[in-house]
């Protein structure tokens, strides 16, 4: 038997079993709604309801820059019920929070990478009504501290993203920390706070309504989707790129086959045209990393994050 053909079946018992239990599969958002994750897990979410032929839900757990959510997930029981859609912010947590309840690397199996998408710089444009970045370098240079940048909390790409700018550029941003991005946008639209340095998938819809104005993208080359947008070098920042990406994790002692049916239906559900028309409306591309590469992927983020994280001096607001 083929390849093709041999792992559908191996899988069929295991997914045949779980349909006909009818328990919904719940997945930890550690972020409020409205944010960059809750932007790709909610349409992936609904595919995969009408694939498995079940509910699969969204728990939303704020706080703390993801980490209340990711130790609620860690301590779930590991029935192939249960998932945790984290982000690039739970590589940077491990060296700003010293005293976390789970370990990333420990008590999680690493599923699959779901979305990647850089960094974008946007501004209120009534609060600071610059056409591009060198007007925003002029202003926060004329006047140190007097703007401020929302995040999605300490310790995320949000506030590293801030504070490499803020190095890179030798400049002055006040950072104003949010249970989550999706808080801080909200804000940032009413004016409350002067910008962001956001993950480019939560600000997508607001750019394109004119909500808020995106100066650049932390990446080297323009975002699908956006290519009005210039590059951080092509705006005057040489070397600036920052991207968030989002993943899923199950807890420890989860199956194997649960394991591999959840990735099979995430390569079915990518290979649709539904989700990669969302994706690429979010400025993301869709993702091919599975199970131990995606895990590599993790460790060489949580190392590089810490080197950032100690360049840039960047602490708990």
């Amino acid at each position: 038997m083929k390849r093709r053909t041999l792992l559908p079946a191996l899988l069929s018992p295991w997914l045949a079993a779980q349909a006909q239990g009818g328990k919904p599969q719940t997945w930890i958002v550690p972020f409020p709604a409205g944010g960059g994750t809750d932007a790709f897990a909610r349409p992936l979410t609904a595919l995969l309801t009408k694939q498995l032929g079940r509910q699969v839900i969204i728990d939303n757990k704020g706080g703390a820059g993801g980490t209340v959510g990711a130790t609620i997930a860690s301590k779930l029981a590991p029935d192939g019920n249960n998932f945790f859609m984290g982000a690039v912010h739970h590589t940077i947590a491990p060296s700003m929070y010293p005293r976390l309840d789970y370990k990333l690397e420990e008590d999680f199996v690493p599923v699959a990478l779901l979305a990647s998408v850089p960094q974008v710089i946007v501004v209120h444009p009534g609060q600071v009504p610059v056409s591009d970045l060198k007007g925003l370098l002029a202003t926060v240079r004329a006047k140190p501290g007097k703007l401020n940048y929302g995040s999605a909390g300490n310790g995320t790409s949000h506030h590293l993203a801030g504070e490499l700018f803020k190095l890179q550029t030798k400049t002055f941003i006040t950072h104003i920390p949010y249970r989550g991005a999706g808080p801080a946008l909200q804000d940032l639209i009413a004016g409350q706070v002067d910008m962001m340095f956001d993950g480019l998938g939560s600000s997508a819809n607001h750019i394109k309504s004119g909500r808020i104005k995106a100066l650049a993208v932390a990446a080297p080359k323009r975002a699908v989707g956006f290519s009005d947008v210039p590059t951080a070098a092509e705006a005057g920042v040489p070397g600036y790129e920052v991207s968030t990406w989002y993943g899923l994790w199950a807890p420890k002692g989860t199956p194997k086959e649960a394991i591999a049916a959840m990735q099979a239906e995430l390569r079915k559900a990518f290979a649709t045209d539904e989700i990669r028309n969302i994706w690429h409306g979010l400025g993301a591309e869709t993702p091919n990393l599975y199970g131990d590469a995606f895990g590599q992927f993790v460790s060489s983020e949580t190392k590089r994050w810490a080197a950032v994280v100690k360049a840039s001096g960047a602490k708990m607001d």
